[in-house]
């Protein structure tokens, strides 16, 4: 195989844009869970102790939060299909990409200095793909809804006709 042509296919499989994800970030990450039928997105927040292969389809940062005081990290490739968004919270500064020194501090030593951005621009992703499942999911929810509701209405139909069958037999008693 040629390089050029794994180079396009790896090109294919990456996403339009990604967020600029730093080390020192607080982030969020939603991430799609699927649990046997269904599918649902899950958010970790944390900070990015690490950052890999900019500017590749193997982008990937290293994200860790402390859980119950429990120190928890994961690694989430940012052009995998399961990473739906990736929001930068807060920024941070330092001075170096691996932030390992993070994992033998707690508390106040494991703070970071934090810095002004523009959250808005930095966050300004527009994907086309995550857009339509949003829109698709929207119209499958409202056509649930819609569903439903045209079984209570029916079912309503057919008390309001039983109620005024019983009133018919009762008056033509009385």
């Amino acid at each position: 195989m040629s390089f050029a042509l794994i180079q396009k296919v790896n090109d294919e499989q990456k996403k339009k844009q990604v967020v600029d994800a730093r080390s020192g970030d607080t982030v969020r990450v939603h991430q799609k869970i699927k649990e046997g039928a269904k599918e649902r997105i899950q958010i970790f927040e944390g900070v990015v102790i690490r950052t890999d292969n900019k500017g590749q389809h193997t982008n990937r940062i290293t994200v860790r939060k402390i859980t119950s005081g429990v120190g928890v990290e994961k690694s989430f490739l940012l052009h995998s299909p399961l990473v739906e968004k990736v929001e930068i919270v807060r920024r941070s500064k330092v001075r170096r990409n691996f932030l390992s020194y993070l994992r033998q501090r707690s508390g106040k030593s494991a703070r970071l200095t934090a810095v002004q951005f523009d959250r808005e621009a930095v966050n300004a992703i527009k994907d086309a793909h995550v857009a339509e499942d949003e829109a698709r999911i929207k119209e499958e929810k409202a056509a649930e809804a819609a569903a439903r509701q045209a079984e209570k209405d029916a079912e309503q139909a057919k008390l309001d006709a039983q109620a005024a069958e019983v009133e018919a037999r009762h008056a033509q008693n009385s």
